[in-house]
C-alpha cells in the first residue's frame, strides 16, 4: 500500500487498485486476449475473468514509494510479440501513473499463452 499526503488529507492506495488500473490497460492493447493465471492442479494457463483479472498481475512495493508490475497474459497468433509487450508496458506505465500519481520502477509482461485461431 502506498499512502499520499494531499493538501485535503491522505489516500492510501493498495495493491488491488494498481492491479485493477494495469490488468484493464493491459487487456485494452491490440491483441491481447485476457490476463491469464496458473493453475496448481494442473498446472496450465487459463483465461480469467474480467472480475478476477487481478490473478495474473503482480505488484511490488519499493521504499522509495514507486512499484513493479508483472502481468501475465495470453495474446493472440500471428502477432509481433515483442511490438505487444512494449505496448502493454507503455500503456500500463501511462494509465497507472496517470490514475494514481505513482511512479512505476518497471513493467514486466509475461507471455504465458497464445489463442489459436
Amino acid at each position: 500500500m502506498i499512502r499520499q499526503n494531499t493538501t485535503s488529507g491522505v489516500v492510501n492506495v493498495s495493491g488491488n487498485v494498481y492491479a485493477d488500473i494495469a490488468g484493464t490497460a493491459a487487456i485494452n492493447c491490440m491483441s491481447v486476449k485476457g490476463m491469464v493465471a496458473r493453475s496448481i492442479s494442473d498446472g496450465l494457463y487459463h483465461l480469467l475473468r474480467r472480475e478476477s483479472m487481478a490473478k495474473g498481475v503482480k505488484v511490488t512495493f519499493h521504499e522509495d514509494r514507486s512499484i513493479s508490475i508483472d502481468l501475465h497474459v495470453m495474446v493472440g497468433d500471428g502477432v509481433n510479440l515483442n511490438a505487444v509487450a512494449r505496448a502493454i508496458i507503455d500503456e500500463v506505465r501511462y494509465m497507472v501513473t496517470k490514475c494514481t500519481g505513482t511512479k512505476v520502477r518497471a513493467v514486466h509482461v509475461y507471455i504465458d499463452a497464445i489463442k489459436i485461431g
